[in-house]
C-alpha cells in the first residue's frame, strides 16, 4: 500500500520518536555515543523497519529476509533501538550500550546476530548492500531486497560512487540507497549541507531512480519506498532532507554535537520529544512476513572437482593454476564465484568465467568496491566468493579488508603478480607489502603456493577455511613439485630437500623457493647441503617442522623472499622462533625501491636470487 492509513502514519510517527527516545537513554547511560546523527533518521528507520522490510525475527539474519545496512555505523543506537521494538531483545537492554562484555557496541558488528557486516569505517555499507542484492537478484532469484542507510558525510568517499557506477550497471532494482542528508558533519557542514539538487543530479547521473523528499515526513517516505519497489531495471536512491539532532530544543540543526551524549540536556530533550507521542503505550506494531523463497544452499565441504594433473619438472605459473583450481571447485558447487576488476586475463579468472560466466562478476577497474561487493555477496553464507587482482591493487581496499574481518566475513582473495619477479612492468605494478598486510589482518589465513599443484589445493582449502582468506600468486612460471595427490593442509609445511648432512634450512616460497632449489644443486657443487622448505602457508605457520629443521642445521636458517623485509616470511619465522635459544636467521628480501628490469636480473640485483642464497648460506657457515 503506497499510503497507509492516518492511524499507521501516527503509529509510524510515535515509533520515530520512541526510537529517538531509546537513543538518547541508551547513549546517556553509556555516558558517549551519536545520539544526533540517531534522531535524523529515526523516521527512516521507522518506515522501514515496521512498513516497508519484511523479515521474520527468527532468526533475523534467515536467507529470505530482507537486508538492511547501516553505512553510517556511528548511528548505530537508532538500529539497536528499532530491532529491540521489534521485540528481538527487551529495550531495556539498550541500556547496556558500550559497556564491556556486551554485544550492543559502539558501531554494529556481527557479534549481533542481527548484523551482516560491521560498519562505522565510512564509505563502506553500499558495496556490500550491493553485493546483497547482486546475489538475491542474479543468483538466489528471491524477493528480498536489500536497503542501505548512508549518511551525506561518508558520501564524499569515493567507494560510494564505486558503489553506485556497480549497482546501476548491473540493474539492481532490488537495492534502495538512503541518502540521510542531516546538512552537519563531525567538524563542520557537510560540503554539500543541505543542496539535494545536487545529489539528485550526480545519483541520476549514476543511473539511479531518484527521489528527493523530506526525511522526516513519514507519509512520504512510505510512498517513496514503495515507488521504488515498482521500478524495474535500475536501483533507487531516496535523498532525505534531515536535521541532526532532529526534535531536541537547542541541539537540533546545530554544531558541536557529534559523537557527545547530551549529558545534563537529556531530561529536557526527553520530555520533548517524549510529548510527541501519542501512544504511550505497547506499541503492537509487528514486522511484515518474509516472503520465503530464497533456495536452500550449501557451501560445505567444497572440494576439487578432480585433483591436480600437472608434470614434476614442468614449468606452470601459479597464476594459471589459480583459474585452474577455481574452475574445479566451480564445478563442485556452483555457489562458488568470482570477481575481478579487469585485470582477469591477468589473474586467470578469465579462465573461470569461461566455463563458469554466470558466476562470476566484473567489477571493473574499482578495488574497493570489489572488496565490498565479495564480502556482501558471502554474507548469511550465501556464496564463497574469490575476488582477484594485482596484489599491488589490494593495498587500496585494506580498509574494506579489514573491515571484512570485523565483519566475520569468509571473502577469499586472490593477489597476482607479486613482487619484483613480474620483471618489466616496475615498482607501480609489483606487490611488495602484500604478506604484511594480509598477516595482520585477524583471523586471516594466508597461502603462499609455490607450484602449480599446491596452488589448486590453496583454492581448495580456502573455500572452506572461516575468516579472510589470501592466495598469493606469482607471475613467472615455476616447476612442479608435487604429484597431483599430495596432501596440502593449512599450517603445514613441506620439507622440499633435505640429507643427513645438512648445513642450513633455507625457507622461501614461489620464486624464490625455485631459486632455492637452484642454489642447492650449485651448493652441492661444493660439497654443501642444505634442507628446504616450502612454508605454503605465512599465517599460520608450522613452526614444528620449521623448528625441527633449524635443530637439524645447527640453527642455522636462511629464508627468502620476493617481497619487503618488513612483515613477510622472514619476520614470520622470525616471530615463531623468537623465545627459541641458539637459532640465528639471515633474511634475504627486497631492500630498495625496485625498478624496471628482467625478471632474472632483477633476482640478482636485489639479492633474492640462487647466488645471493648460495652466498647467505656460506656465510652462515
Amino acid at each position: 500500500m503506497a499510503t497507509p492509513s492516518a492511524d499507521k502514519l501516527q503509529q509510524l510517527k510515535d515509533m520515530a520518536n520512541r526510537l529517538r527516545v531509546d537513543s538518547i537513554e541508551c547513549t546517556n547511560a553509556a555516558g558517549s555515543g551519536h545520539p544526533t546523527s540517531c534522531c535524523s533518521a529515526a523516521e527512516i528507520m521507522s518506515v522501514l523497519f515496521f512498513h516497508v522490510m519484511r523479515y521474520k525475527l527468527d532468526p533475523p539474519k534467515d536467507a529470505s529476509n530482507d537486508r538492511f545496512i547501516l553505512s553510517k555505523g556511528h548511528a548505530a543506537p537508532v538500529l539497536y533501538a528499532a530491532w529491540a521494538e521489534t521485540g528481538l531483545f527487551p529495550v531495556k537492554d539498550l541500556l547496556q550500550l558500550r559497556k564491556m562484555g556486551h554485544d550492543l557496541e559502539g558501531h554494529p558488528t556481527p557479534r549481533l546476530n542481527f548484523i551482516d557486516v560491521g560498519t562505522g569505517s565510512l564509505g563502506q555499507g553500499l558495496s556490500n548492500a550491493a553485493g546483497m542484492a547482486y546475489v538475491g537478484k542474479y543468483w538466489d532469484k528471491a524477493s528480498y531486497r536489500t536497503y542501505c542507510v548512508i549518511g551525506d558525510g561518508e558520501s564524499a568517499e569515493g567507494s560510494i560512487w564505486e558503489a553506485c557506477a556497480f549497482a546501476s550497471y548491473y540493474k539492481l532494482d532490488n537495492l534502495v540507497a538512503i541518502f540521510d542528508v542531516n546538512r552537519l558533519g563531525q567538524s563542520q557542514a557537510a560540503s554539500l549541507e543541505h543542496n539535494t539538487d545536487v545529489y539528485k543530479a550526480r545519483l541520476e547521473g549514476f543511473g539511479f531512480h531518484t527521489i528527493v523528499l523530506d526525511g522526516h515526513d513519514v507519509e512520504a517516505l512510505c510512498k517513496a519506498f514503495h515507488d521504488a519497489s515498482t521500478v524495474k531495471g535500475k536501483p533507487t536512491a531516496i535523498v532525505a532532507k534531515t536535521f541532526k539532532g532532529k526534535g531536541i530544543p537547542g541541539i537540533e540543526d546545530e554544531l558541536n554535537w557529534h559523537g557527545k551524549a547530551l549529558g545534563g540536556k537529556a531530561e529536557a530533550a526527553l520530555k520533548a520529544i517524549g510529548d510527541l507521542i501519542v501512544n504511550k503505550g505497547p506499541h503492537g506494531m509487528l514486522p511484515n512476513p518474509a516472503v520465503n523463497d530464497a533456495p536452500a544452499v550449501s557451501i560445505a565441504n567444497i572440494k576439487l572437482s578432480e585433483a591436480p594433473s600437472y608434470k614434476k619438472g614442468d614449468k606452470i605459473a601459479t597464476r594459471k593454476a589459480y583459474g585452474s583450481g577455481l574452475i574445479k571447485i566451480g564445478n563442485s558447487n556452483q555457489r562458488v564465484v568470482a570477481l575481478d576488476c579487469d585485470t582477469k586475463n591477468s589473474t586467470f579468472a578469465e579462465d573461470f568465467r569461461k566455463v563458469h560466466p554466470d558466476q562470476f562478476i566484473e567489477c571493473f577497474i574499482a578495488e574497493q568496491n570489489m572488496v565490498g561487493v565479495a564480502i556482501g555477496c558471502a554474507c548469511r553464507d550465501r556464496t564463497v566468493a574469490f575476488a582477484s587482482t594485482f596484489a599491488c591493487f589490494l593495498s587500496r581496499a585494506y580498509d574494506q579488508i579489514r573491515m571484512g574481518a570485523i565483519s566475520q566475513t569468509n571473502a577469499n582473495f586472490c593477489g597476482s603478480h607479486a613482487g619484483i619477479s613480474i620483471g618489466e612492468d616496475g615498482p607501480s605494478q609489483m606487490a611488495l607489502e602484500d604478506l604484511a598486510m594480509f598477516r595482520a589482518v585477524q583471523g586471516s589465513t594466508v597461502f603462499y603456493p609455490s607450484d602449480a599443484v599446491s596452488m589448486e589445493r590453496a583454492v581448495e582449502l580456502a573455500a572452506n577455511t572461516k575468516g579472510i582468506c589470501f592466495i598469493r600468486s606469482s607471475r613467472p612460471a615455476t616447476p612442479v613439485l608435487y604429484d597431483g595427490q599430495e596432501e596440502f593442509r593449512v599450517g603445514l609445511a613441506k620439507v622440499v630437500k633435505q640429507s643427513e648432512s645438512d648445513k642450513v634450512t633455507v625457507i622461501g616460497s614461489g620464486i624464490t623457493l625455485a631459486e632455492a632449489v637452484e642454489a642447492s644443486t650449485l651448493l652441492a657443487a661444493d660439497s654443501i647441503n642444505i634442507r628446504i622448505i616450502d612454508p605454503f602457508t605465512i599465517k599460520p605457520l608450522d613452526k614444528d617442522t620449521i623448528l625441527a629443521a633449524a635443530k637439524a642445521t645447527g640453527g642455522k636458517i636462511v629464508t627468502v623472499e620476493d617481497h619487503y623485509p618488513e612483515g613477510g616470511i622472514g619476520d614470520a619465522v622470525a616471530g615463531a622462533l623468537c623465545e627459541e635459544a641458539g637459532i640465528v636467521i639471515k633474511k634475504l628480501a627486497v631492500r630498495d625501491l625496485p625498478r624496471s628490469g628482467p625478471s632474472q636480473v632483477l633476482l640478482e640485483t636485489f639479492g633474492i636470487d640462487r647466488n645471493a642464497i648460495v652466498a647467505a648460506v656460506k656465510g652462515l657457515l
